[in-house]
């Protein structure tokens, strides 16, 4: 049985890019462009009628841009939104995460150059849509200003294991900046230990994600450099296109290894590295994302006794990475998404024995 084409709507006030993007997705008979908008308000109007499996939209748009298509799209319709844009090159990272921050789930550069780059950006931008318009999403509603702390959910008297946990160590991939956000901002300045966090991500958008992380966590978030020994309170990446592992001193180190699974950065080689060094005491997050990085990785931590969290399905952008943990038999917990911050600051948090003999939270 064949399967339905992805019902595509395309939204650009350019009547020629319009043109040109039909043209591309012709191509594939997997793809079905079911409308064209050329303004925002005539797109939301097309939208519950249509009903897209996905919506492709510009930025530069008169009647409003792309980041306020986008709030309204996941606020009245909720759907998978990739911006197609001149405006959403390297160069644009701070505007790309506040489009991801809104709810799109990735952005593609407009095509340039000539036929034969135009081929391989419709190839590009064909399978991009496949993916795209296979993820979960989930619709937003208007933030009202929050001022976050610490989130203390769990009961107050809770049995604990005797070590004491000394690094998180995070990995992700489709999803994971917004995953990674919605975490980071939740957590408070004085959190106790470094956390590393490893992210697939395109070329020349790490600084972008790294500013961006920034100004939601209020730590430290920063690219990780050879010889640093990791501090509390700071979140390090690695750097563009290097594994990050701790050596045998316990510092952070660069890695330029040959990549593992066609991924480098790579999760499983930085959660490997994380278990031989900090064994039980090492706390790691698998989130979303496609393919199978990180479940071999999870699966060292837990052998090695460390506390392992699974990002569960329904709040997975796309369910792969944790998926294959989980089948491993590598996560000790599955939460959703909104409780993995709480999670965290519950074990890291200095623990006590109470006047009964159990461990109690210090407050």
């Amino acid at each position: 049985m064949s399967r339905k084409p992805i019902r595509v709507l395309l939204v650009d006030d350019s009547p020629l890019a319009l043109v040109v993007l039909q043209r591309m997705l012709s191509s594939s008979p997997d793809i079905e462009v079911v409308g064209v908008a050329t303004y925002g308000r005539q797109a939301l109007e097309l939208i519950p009628h249509l009903k897209p499996a996905l919506v492709c939209i510009d930025f530069h748009m008169p009647d409003m841009n792309g980041l306020e298509l986008t709030r309204e799209i996941m606020e009245r319709f909720p759907c998978p939104i990739l911006v197609v844009s001149s405006a959403v090159g390297d160069a644009d990272s701070d505007r790309i995460f506040s489009l991801l921050e809104a709810g799109a789930v990735d952005v593609f550069p407009k095509p340039r150059g000539g036929t034969e780059s135009a081929a391989l950006a419709a190839e590009d931008l064909v399978k991009k849509i496949k993916i795209v318009s296979g993820v979960r999403v989930f619709g937003r509603r208007p933030k009202k200003p929050t001022f976050p702390v610490a989130i203390d959910k769990a009961p107050a008297v809770l049995i604990r294991e005797p070590h004491e946990r000394r690094i998180v160590v995070m990995g992700s991939s489709t999803g994971g900046p917004q995953a990674l956000h919605t975490i980071l901002s939740e957590l408070p300045s004085h959190f106790p230990v470094p956390i590393i966090c490893v992210q697939h991500i395109s070329s020349g958008f790490l600084d972008g994600l790294v500013g961006w992380l920034g100004s939601h966590f209020r730590g430290k978030v920063k690219i990780a450099r050879t010889d640093e020994a990791p501090l509390p309170g700071h979140v390090y990446f690695p750097e563009e296109n290097t594994h990050l592992v701790i050596d045998g001193r316990g510092r952070l180190r660069s890695s330029h290894e040959p990549p593992f699974g066609g991924h480098r950065p790579s999760v499983t080689t930085t959660f490997r590295s994380v278990a031989e060094h900090y064994s039980n005491s090492a706390v790691g997050v698998l989130l979303t994302g496609m393919g199978r990085d990180g479940g071999e990785g999870m699966q060292a931590l837990a052998q090695a006794g460390a506390l392992t969290i699974c990002q569960d399905e329904a709040s997975s952008v796309i369910f792969g990475m944790p998926k294959d943990a989980i089948e491993r038999g590598a996560a000790r917990e599955v939460l959703p998404l909104k409780d993995i911050a709480a999670a965290l600051i519950e074990a890291v948090t200095p623990a006590a024995p109470d006047f009964n003999g159990r461990i109690q939270n210090r407050k």
